[in-house]
């Protein structure tokens, strides 16, 4: 049993906010787990050229290629991405469009897996979880929990957040704003953040040892779905 988590994030592993939540909740799962930053990968939107649409396989060239197999036989997801303008970064959601190969004729690779969804903003995490739980759901993959937490944003390494009216610093913290260290955010120095974390890892991986019916949450992400695309 393996889970597949995503980093969308473009910042270097080592001061990521969204790989270290990622990165938490695959260890708190106590399974075997792959890690995959999209940091440095070539990866286009969809095209809609419906090449796909065949043998559920995308046609598109690039690095998506070499994570396909990974998405296809994963047991669950992890998908994390930091917002960018109130919504996932453009390489998380170019990642995800590319999923579209294995909807056609009703395929099933994706359908009934469990997903959790990550999102770090520097004022909210909340739309980039929840533009990934609605990726989830188009496949659907039963979100089973969500994670999010405050960034820092670039405006806190710009070179100009003490000055700059409409930058995150000032925004938070007013006009007289002097940025260091300590007002500076880190999710690994917000422990109900890094405890919401191990959590939704913990639920992750206690659900799919005692054996997660595929079929039950197929049609579980299928009822929100609807509700969702109505919206109820």
């Amino acid at each position: 049993m393996r889970i597949l988590g995503i980093s969308g994030s473009p910042r270097r592993d080592e001061v990521s906010g969204t790989r270290t939540l990622v990165e938490t909740v695959l260890q708190s799962t106590g399974l075997d787990y792959d890690l995959v930053s999209l940091r440095d990968k070539n990866i286009s939107g969809c095209t809609a050229c419906l090449g796909c649409t065949g043998d559920n396989v995308c046609k598109l060239e690039d690095d998506m290629a070499s994570l396909r197999e990974s998405v296809a036989r994963a047991e669950a997801y992890v998908v994390g991405a930091p917002n960018h303008f109130s919504g996932c970064n453009a390489l998380t959601r170019a990642f995800l469009e590319r999923w579209f190969q294995f909807r056609h004729r009703e395929g099933d690779l994706l359908w009934g897996k469990p997903g959790v969804a990550v999102g770090v903003g520097g004022m909210d995490g909340g739309p980039p979880a929840g533009d990934i739980e609605g990726f989830f759901l188009f496949n659907l993959i039963e979100p089973v929990a969500s994670v999010t937490a405050t960034g820092a944003a670039p405006c806190y390494s710009c070179g100009f957040g003490e000055t700059c009216g409409i930058g995150v610093p000032r925004m938070r913290h007013g006009e007289n704003v002097e940025i260091g260290p300590e007002i500076t955010p880190r999710v690994e120095d917000q422990p109900e953040t890094m405890r919401a974390a191990a959590r939704a890892g913990e639920h992750l991986g206690r659900i799919l040892r005692d054996g997660w019916d595929r079929r039950q949450s197929a049609l579980r992400a299928q009822e929100r779905l609807m509700d969702w695309m109505a919206g109820k």
